[in-house]
């Protein structure tokens, strides 16, 4: 992995601090993550004891303010981070993802009380954190949520469901877009709700493809009484509270593809420099070494250009959305074809769970629909396009 990442992080000239946090990324994913990833996924197993050791790394809170214990780092930083701790385990990267989603949103559009109350225990990872969005009748179209908040002395009630909410059960606290009004954006609004408020539940844990060490629940709401305190930013807030973090959210879901293709790839050349056929090892073909040659090409493009969309999101550059949109959409379709291309290249061994490679595959598409799906961005590109 190292080798890969120095030859393209050079275009981008990283600075020591960026090199460390790399580094340390790596290290916490060879030694705590890496041996245990197949077990977790075939026991279906939340390791939140090893999510929670990341607290102290400061990636509880990459990119909040530090006086409430965030690392306050840049979102080039965040991708170096989770393509490092993707190349271990995609699921587990993406849900510190999804955490410091939360994490960002309460810091953000949090007022001091708020930040005071929540960011501490975020950042330290003594409280894990879930994003709902999503509902059972309103996927891409976000703003068609039901989910609704009814004000009722000093407290919202909630009704609704939430569908696909990672880490629902497991998490301590859930950032929640509800409606507070009319229908549409303007009618959303953002309630922190904690895991012990009164009428929340969550469904059955979902058999799903793959990410099978996060548990994936139904949120629900059946006369959930939340403080009206847990607010953010007043009512009608919402929508543009989710929006925000999407751009950050798509470039971390593209490293994690970035990170689990690379992992993919290194497993592909390790089998193929052992395995022989016909007398000789099976990396002397030509046929498979041009399959290698456009897989190390294909990651190289996407890491160039993920980086490249990470410096413009920290530059707030006028086209950062559009270009985290190319991104996502680049990186996820991108790692996932290389993860596959591994798998093929390993024959029947890349279809057995102990080689890691058929995990990768199933880990990896689901990035192709989650924080807006591919043919949502190409939407938004087509879009920026247009408008410009």
């Amino acid at each position: 992995m190292d080798a890969a990442v120095d030859a393209s992080t050079s275009q981008f000239e990283l600075n020591e601090e960026q090199r460390a946090i790399q580094e340390m990324a790596q290290a916490f994913a060879a030694d705590r993550i890496a041996p245990s990833a197949l077990d977790w996924d075939r026991r279906k197993y939340f390791p939140a004891d090893v999510i929670r050791e990341t607290g102290p790394l400061g990636l509880g809170g990459i990119y909040v303010r530090d006086d409430v214990g965030g690392s306050a780092l840049g979102r080039l930083d965040a991708v170096l981070i989770f393509e490092a701790l993707s190349h271990a385990d995609p699921g587990f990267s993406s849900f510190i993802s999804i955490h410091n989603m939360v994490a960002s949103m309460i810091d953000r559009f949090g007022n001091d009380e708020q930040r005071q109350r929540f960011l501490p225990k975020l950042t330290s990872m003594e409280w894990l954190a879930s994003y709902c969005l999503t509902e059972p009748g309103s996927g891409s179209d976000a703003a068609a949520l039901k989910t609704r908040a009814v004000k009722s002395g000093g407290d919202y009630v909630l009704n609704g469901a939430k569908q696909f909410i990672s880490g629902a059960g497991d998490s301590d606290v859930y950032a929640v877009m509800v409606r507070t009004g009319a229908d549409g954006p303007k009618g959303i609004s953002t309630i922190v709700v904690p895991k012990d408020a009164p009428g929340l539940s969550f469904g059955a844990n979902e058999h799903k493809m793959g990410w099978h060490m996060q548990s994936t629940r139904q949120v629900i709401f059946e006369d959930c009484k939340v403080p009206a305190e847990n607010l953010l930013s007043g009512e009608g807030a919402g929508f543009g509270i989710a929006m925000a973090g999407l751009d950050g959210g798509r470039l971390n879901i593209a490293a994690c593809s970035l990170g689990g293709a690379q992992s993919a790839l290194d497993k592909a050349l390790s089998y193929t420099a052992e395995r022989k056929a016909f007398g000789s090892k099976i990396n002397q073909f030509q046929a498979l070494q041009f399959r290698l040659a456009d897989m190390e090409t294909e990651l190289q493009a996407s890491r160039i250009f993920l980086y490249a969309a990470a410096s413009k999101l920290d530059r707030k550059a006028p086209d950062a959305g559009k270009w985290s949109a190319m991104a996502k959409r680049f990186v996820t379709d991108t790692g996932f074809k290389v993860a596959n291309d591994a798998l093929q290249l390993l024959g029947g061994y890349g279809y057995l769970h102990d080689y890691g490679i058929e995990k990768l595959v199933r880990d990896l598409r689901v990035h192709q629909i989650l924080e807006g799906t591919n043919e949502i961005m190409r939407v938004i590109i087509a879009r920026a396009l247009i408008g410009r």
